[in-house]
């Protein structure tokens, strides 16, 4: 009988040793890791040769796709020059405290009870300190969490390129953003999908620290019912969104920031009407997400031109 790998999560247990082994195959090249990390994931082999799904198209992407700007829009302080770059100073960026080469510069004392600390190259929603009350917080240890996280220098696993020309691993203090209109006050992701400076749809993620739901819209507000995906455990959400009122100011935010390239997944919040901008995210899932059903894989597929990678 034919014999099939075990997720790699499943066989190995802890992140640090997974993380290691893989590591250790710095020296594969590109198209073989992948592939391999791939079928662990998704128990299929991906065509790299003539990519028809969007993660085989996301793999394809990041072993030939180079533009440097890529680079400045990873890392999120640097990323807050370019998103000024494209829409000027209008408010949609979130108020940074601040900027430190390491965790012991950052001035608690001076901060408002509630920040979150990120690191700027994290990934994944990885790296991410959130602090609702300042008085409880253990310092010297959020300190020694926080130094830990930087340098980690993942795209040796994940070969997502955009992540290699990090010139250094800083930290970032911003404000923290609630929703008083959700009921646990988390904020509601907007992730809109956009090819070649088009939105195509926008993915929305609610309850993400209770019982994640992950749902689709197009660019007309029409849910894609029954479509989830990048988190094989998610599931639709029980209620219908309402369309923002400022919906199509949030398409020409997209719009203006993916217009440099062949795919981003441009992340926005909307809290009370005032945009706010999350991330750029050129390889969501870094390409191993599944999707239901698997037809929308290929979907996406369709919208991502190779011919503008091999272009370049």
């Amino acid at each position: 009988s034919q014999i099939h790998l075990m997720n790699i999560k499943s066989l190995i247990a802890s992140q640090k040793v997974r993380h290691f082994l893989m590591k250790s195959c710095f020296w594969l090249p590109d198209n073989l890791m992948l592939s391999i990390q791939y079928y662990l994931i998704s128990h299929r082999w991906p065509n790299l040769k003539s990519p028809t799904r969007f993660t085989e198209k996301i793999q394809y992407y990041k072993m030939y796709y180079r533009n440097p700007v890529m680079l400045q829009c990873v890392d999120k302080f640097a990323v807050r020059r370019y998103v000024e770059e494209k829409m000027g100073n209008n408010g949609i960026l979130n108020k940074l405290y601040q900027v430190c080469n390491s965790a012991n510069e950052i001035e608690f004392s001076v901060l408002p009870n509630q920040f979150v600390v990120k690191t700027t190259d994290g990934g994944n929603g990885d790296n991410v300190l959130i602090v609702k009350d300042k008085k409880n917080l253990d310092i010297p240890r959020a300190i020694r969490l926080i130094n830990s996280w930087r340098n980690k220098k993942f795209y040796v696993v994940s070969r997502e390129w955009a992540y290699k020309g990090a010139s250094k691993s800083q930290i970032i203090v911003e404000k923290f953003l609630e929703d008083e209109t959700v009921a646990d006050n988390t904020l509601i992701d907007y992730k809109f999908y956009c090819f070649s400076g088009e939105p195509y749809v926008c993915q929305i993620i609610s309850d993400r620290f209770s019982n994640e739901h992950i749902d689709f819209y197009d660019m007309d507000w029409n849910r894609l019912h029954g479509v989830v995906g990048l988190n094989a455990k998610a599931t639709n959400s029980p209620i219908e969104f309402q369309k923002p009122k400022n919906f199509e100011r949030m398409i020409d935010v997209a719009k203006s920031l993916s217009t440099d390239f062949p795919f981003v997944r441009v992340d926005l919040y909307n809290i009370n009407g005032a945009i706010y901008f999350g991330e750029l995210t050129f390889y969501p899932a870094s390409g191993y997400g599944s999707f239901k059903p698997d037809s929308f894989d290929f979907e996406l597929g369709k919208l991502f031109d190779l011919a503008k990678i091999q272009n370049l």
